[in-house]
């Protein structure tokens, strides 16, 4: 056994099920390690969709990603979906093969590269401590949910390895909290740091800062709760104490789709919040974040939080309490056993909770709910028609993957998901391009509900090249690509001031017939009857993926990306 096959299996044996990559010289004997150690390994075409789709299957699936790319370009490919893992601390494992000799031509300071993006460099330096630098790898990233590159050097790979292979995996139940996790799995955070606390146990009198937040709860006439990330496993614990304090449900757009079926579920807090969610959230004077650092997406800029408002933050990690909208008051500890500490303090009251609120969400409480003249004419579809049909059409059971653009919030405020598991949002570094490895990732997370893809033009054909993935792996994917011939973001935000437009305007693309090429069904939709060909796919027996090319109206551009630009 050579060092890199010693490496591979000590990861299969900490617990790594699935891996995804493109295999060259430099991981090729790692890679075939983990599959000989009971992993499965996905082969992606690009490693920058690699990269993406492990990402997401960690997110979606609560197991670590892992990602095995060659040396030097293999790396610097797979780096925007290195950096998107990275600031959403996604527990991911990089493994690396490293050219050290200067005078390699895949030689680069890869250690440096991976700090630079924010995640933490390891090398395996010596065959005596393979073993343990592939354990500890692990260990950061489950621990600390962080992305871990894991160097291997060529000469250092090479070399025999004559100890055993034995390893003792890191005693955490989960790296992420997928759908349906038990309350006791571990948690997460908005940071994402691990941490604890023991205002968490649920035995006894809470104490500290969990005592005053149960003071504030117990004074609080408009309470709100938004949960992020590191709440996805905490709805049961949630649900019951805003039960108890009269609290109104939100959620960061990451976590959509977590309180789906309560009566006063306000769905998502920021720049895809409905009209009626930004009035009660802006409303309300105690705004708790749970596990969630309540960034400018989720606040519109702090201004969804009142000046009079009170604010508390519960995550793992203090820092949290500091950025973006600074906390009144942080609590340290996992979300779910905060919550259900607090739960045994509070006494029940209204809060914001009245049969008029109530009325109002059910009226008012979706996107589908809010008017809208169709603009659908001309060959062209309105984004918000097209995105409410197939709502309807696409089987509920559905898992949505979104990518980065103009269109972006179509999808994502359109169509609805079941739970938290059905939304998969990999945007904290808001790179387009990654919303078709995401889905793919999804997909083999959860081979339990339809993966749906929406992207843009331009993001479709960044990732072009894993069509080809998704029929080879006969994911019963359905991709929508809402085109507007641009890069649309650019054209509205720089078109109404007269700057020249050439430079992010296309000429048609015909991407049904690109999708046809991969093995395919596809559909061109101009006009709400277009529709039909989709209804035929979710009918018909989907022994193929569908993509449909939605030629999407233009006239206007978000005022949720308009937001973003804000922050830039």
């Amino acid at each position: 056994m050579i060092v890199a096959e010693a490496v591979g299996r000590a990861l299969a044996a900490c617990g790594v099920g699935t891996a995804f990559g493109v295999v060259g010289s430099g991981n090729f004997h790692v890679t075939n390690a983990l599959v000989a150690g009971g992993v499965r390994f996905v082969a992606a075409r690009h490693e920058g969709g690699a990269a993406t789709m492990a990402d997401a299957y960690a997110r979606m699936s609560g197991r670590v990603g892992v990602v095995s790319v060659h040396q030097g370009p293999g790396l610097t490919n797979a780096l925007t979906g290195l950096t998107e893992a990275a600031k959403s601390r996604t527990p991911l494992i990089v493994l690396a093969g490293e050219a050290t000799e200067v005078q390699s031509n895949f030689h680069i300071d890869q250690a440096a590269l991976a700090t630079a993006v924010g995640a933490v460099a390891m090398r395996v330096t010596s065959p005596q401590e393979a073993v343990s630098r592939a354990a500890e790898a692990y260990r950061v990233a489950v621990e600390e949910r962080r992305t871990v590159l894991l160097n291997l050097p060529l000469d250092v790979q090479a070399a025999p390895f004559e100890g055993p292979v034995d390893v003792t995996p890191p005693a955490v139940a989960s790296a992420v909290p997928a759908a349906g996790s038990s309350p006791g799995a571990s948690g997460g955070s908005s940071a994402g740091a691990s941490g604890g606390s023991s205002a968490g146990s649920p035995a006894g009198e809470v104490a500290g800062e969990a005592a005053e937040l149960a003071r504030l709860l117990g004074a609080a006439e408009r309470p709100v709760f938004i949960a992020g990330r590191g709440a996805r496993h905490a709805r049961r614990e949630l649900e019951e104490l805003a039960d108890l304090a009269g609290a109104l449900l939100a959620t960061s757009a990451v976590a959509k789709g977590l309180f789906r079926g309560s009566p006063w579920d306000l769905d998502v807090s920021g720049g895809f919040a409905t009209p009626l969610a930004a009035e009660l959230i802006r409303g309300a004077d105690l705004v708790v974040a749970w596990g969630c650092a309540l960034n400018m997406w989720t606040t519109r800029h702090g201004t969804l939080v009142s000046p009079g408002a009170k604010v508390v933050k519960v995550d793992l990690d203090p820092a949290a309490f500091k950025t973006h909208v600074p906390a009144d008051l942080g609590v340290v500890g996992d979300v779910a056993r905060v919550a259900e500490a607090l739960a045994a303090q509070v006494a029940p009251r209204q809060g914001y909770r009245s049969p008029e609120i109530a009325a109002r969400v059910r009226a008012e409480g979706r996107w589908r709910d809010v008017p809208y003249e169709d603009e659908s004419g001309g060959g062209r579809i309105d984004p918000r028609t097209l995105s409410i049909g197939l709502d309807d059409l696409l089987p509920r059971e559905r898992i949505v993957a979104i990518d980065s653009g103009n269109f972006m919030g179509y999808p994502s405020m359109f169509m609805d998901v079941p739970d938290e598991g059905g939304f998969c949002f990999t945007q904290a570094f808001q790179s387009i391009g990654l919303g078709l490895a995401t889905a793919i990732g999804a997909a083999v997370a959860r081979p339990d509900r339809l993966p749906v893809a929406a992207l843009g033009d331009g993001g479709a054909l960044m990732g072009t090249a894993e069509l080809e993935t998704v029929v080879r792996l006969g994911l019963p994917m359905v991709i929508v690509v809402y085109d507007d011939e641009a890069y649309g973001a650019e054209v509205h935000h720089f078109g109404p001031h007269g700057h020249p437009l050439g430079t992010v305007t296309f000429p048609p693309a015909d991407l049904a017939a690109i999708a046809r090429g991969h093995g395919f069904a596809a559909v061109t939709v101009g006009g709400p009857g277009d529709l039909a060909g989709v209804a035929e796919w979710v009918d018909g027996p989907r022994d193929r993926p569908l993509l449909v090319h939605a030629k999407v109206t233009a006239e206007h551009g978000s005022w949720w990306l308009e937001e973003a630009f804000k922050g830039h």
